[in-house]
């Protein structure tokens, strides 16, 4: 296990970049997100020096919630603020400000899902104004508004499979599933949990199949064909489920982050039980992610400062 501190700065995110497996980008708040600036951390993981050095830094005058990277350009990346901006950042300019801004939520941002295939190049952002907005990077404007959800939307999440359908989880427990050119209402309405939905991930593997973590420490395995009751429930977090990540490497492993402190991974076509519990840190874990280029390596971040990249 390698560690980096985030030094007065507290973890809400980390990625891998999808171009360069040794790259990790951690966005970061002062003050636990509350008040103050955030800061974009970009380093580089050595694993045969047990090493992580950081490369980049940029700031925000505000809290950083989330990241993520474009797939087609290697140094563009886009961040979720406080201050309800979404930024664009490109980290071979480091120094200067973010390349883009995107002004239009009226509360805090909390989630940004970058869709890239082919034919499509569009950004997600969900926030507390309780919607999520559709964007072209290389517009100022948002493209659509989605109003489905009776409290703050907690994260929103692009399809691997589908390019038009995206699925978003609220604090008023739903799981809403999107088709782009209906903003109206969703297409699929979910009562996922009895409490708020805090994570949502797509299977890898299977185009109807997706996982929601809650804040009743539940994490739900779910077949949107079929809408009464969960495929898989997975019980063992003592606390709130930040996140939750499908595999890319396995059909039926995925990882989650908690408010109990944990990491834990999951193999629920085996059993309802975590197969590993991983306490990395000493306070709230909140961000984590599995590299896709290396089977077993991942990274977590949390609100005591560090990142921890290590193997499962």
């Amino acid at each position: 296990m390698t560690t980096f501190k985030t030094e007065n700065r507290h973890g809400y995110s980390v990625k891998f970049s999808p171009n360069r497996s040794n790259l990790l980008a951690i966005a970061t708040s002062q003050y636990y997100g509350f008040k103050g600036g955030g800061t974009l951390f970009l380093v580089k993981y050595d694993e045969d020096r047990c090493l992580i050095t950081k490369k980049y830094e940029m700031h925000w005058e505000d809290g950083l919630f989330d990241v993520v990277w474009s797939r087609s350009v290697y140094s563009l990346l886009v961040t979720a603020s406080g201050d309800g901006t979404v930024q664009m950042w490109n980290y071979k300019y480091p120094s200067q400000k973010p390349v883009r801004t995107f002004n239009e939520h009226k509360k805090e941002v909390c989630s940004v899902d970058w869709c890239q295939n082919s034919v499509d190049d569009f950004l997600l952002s969900a926030s507390w104004d309780c919607s999520v907005k559709l964007w072209d990077p290389n517009k100022y404007c948002s493209l659509t508004t989605y109003k489905g959800h009776d409290r703050l939307v907690y994260e929103a999440k692009w399809s691997p499979f589908l390019s038009s359908c995206f699925a978003s989880v609220s604090g008023d427990g739903m799981l809403d599933i999107w088709d782009c050119s209906s903003p109206l209402r969703p297409s699929v309405k979910i009562n996922a949990h009895q409490a708020e939905i805090l994570s949502c991930s797509w299977n890898q593997f299977y185009p109807f199949v997706l996982a929601t973590g809650g804040a009743e420490g539940l994490i739900r395995i779910w077949d949107i064909r079929k809408l009464l009751t969960p495929i898989f429930q997975l019980e063992g977090c003592q606390d709130a489920v930040k996140r939750v990540q499908c595999s890319p490497h396995h059909w039926s492993t995925l990882v989650s982050a908690s408010y109990d402190c944990t990491t834990k991974i999951w193999d629920y076509g085996v059993s309802s039980e975590p197969r590993q519990s991983h306490q990395n840190h000493s306070d709230y874990v909140y961000g984590l992610d599995m590299s896709a280029d290396q089977d077993g390596l991942m990274a977590d971040c949390g609100w005591d400062a560090e990142v921890r990249v290590f193997r499962i």
